[in-house]
């Protein structure tokens, strides 16, 4: 059976809206027109580059299907990390981007009954997609609270290499989100993009940034985000995780600790906030780092589940 275009966009998750090439793609995003020309005219290009990334994008649903397969192209690369199959929650097959022509097809074997399908889309990569072929009927998977992530490259999921390890991908397997993650590489807190978003409204907001503004010599950028946010969102419960611990700075450890408890102060002011302290989710070593900044595989899977007992401790 070969997918329309509309029928893909059924099993597509992570996406705030879909557009159609003229040779028939199908790219999904996850800013609005107005926040992508924000990023094109911003001075930080890699904004404008990162920010209709596949990242945290998922093929999900329930079928006794054997093979599926679909067309690729990809826009644009960064990071060579994976595109994924997971059967039943489990790792079933991984291909990764450094293996992958700019375009081809993807195919998958499927075991034989039913069960739960989820392909997971690079992170830090664009990839359309077409042609999407499976031989036996399918059923969308089901999702549960409509849930807006926001923050900086960790978050995009820049680190383990692994499009279903990064801590966003972790955290939703466990919590069934229906996501819409606008992570981004390198990105700071930034009123400019704390607009409303015609036809979206989250029921839960998840927000990690900072990492890349910890010298800031004030915090009026961080104030002012989080006034906007009560402005476009109201009372909408929202989670604040400060900066994670990092150790590619040395000499600069008081600083950003002093920055993460000015952030955690800001953000705790308003009462449908909840704060997490960043420096108590993944240990402070380089083994469990990239780089010392980002987390890697193991980084990101205690990232995911740390947040995860946060989130059903505290009710949010």
């Amino acid at each position: 059976m070969l997918l329309t275009n509309e029928q893909l966009k059924s099993i597509y998750f992570g996406a705030l809206h879909f557009k159609e090439t003229d040779d028939g793609y199908l790219q999904a995003f996850q800013y609005t027109d107005s926040q992508m020309d924000y990023f094109r005219n911003s001075p930080f290009t890699f904004w404008y580059e990162r920010c209709d990334a596949s990242n945290c994008k998922t093929f999900e649903m329930t079928t006794a299907a054997t093979k599926l397969s679909f067309s690729y192209r990809f826009n644009w690369k960064c990071s060579e990390d994976t595109v994924e199959l997971y059967v039943n929650g489990l790792a079933a097959e991984i291909r990764y981007v450094k293996d992958m022509g700019d375009a081809g097809t993807l195919s998958f074997d499927l075991p034989e009954g039913e069960k739960q399908v989820v392909i997971y889309l690079p992170s830090d990569a664009t990839l359309l997609v077409k042609d999407f072929e499976i031989n036996a009927e399918f059923t969308p998977a089901t999702k549960g609270e409509k849930v807006l992530w926001i923050g900086d490259s960790i978050t995009q999921g820049y680190g383990p290499l692994r499009s279903s390890h990064t801590y966003v991908s972790v955290a939703n397997r466990l919590l069934n989100y229906d996501i819409l993650n606008q992570g981004i590489g390198g990105y700071v807190y930034d009123k400019n993009t704390m607009v409303p978003m015609e036809g979206y409204r989250p029921d839960k907001i998840i927000i990690a940034m900072g990492t890349n503004q910890f010298g800031s010599e004030t915090m009026d950028a961080v104030e002012e985000y989080y006034e906007c946010l009560k402005q476009v969102y109201g009372d909408t419960p929202v989670l604040c995780i400060s900066p994670l611990w990092r150790g590619d700075c040395p000499g600069q450890e008081a600083v950003l600790e002093r920055f993460c408890d000015k952030v955690k102060q800001i953000a705790g002011k308003y009462p449908n906030v909840t704060v997490l302290d960043g420096f108590t989710l993944v240990p402070h070593l380089p083994e469990y780092f990239l780089d010392k900044l980002h987390p890697n595989c193991l980084g990101m899977e205690l990232y995911g589940r740390n947040l995860v007992d946060f989130i059903r401790k505290e009710g949010f």
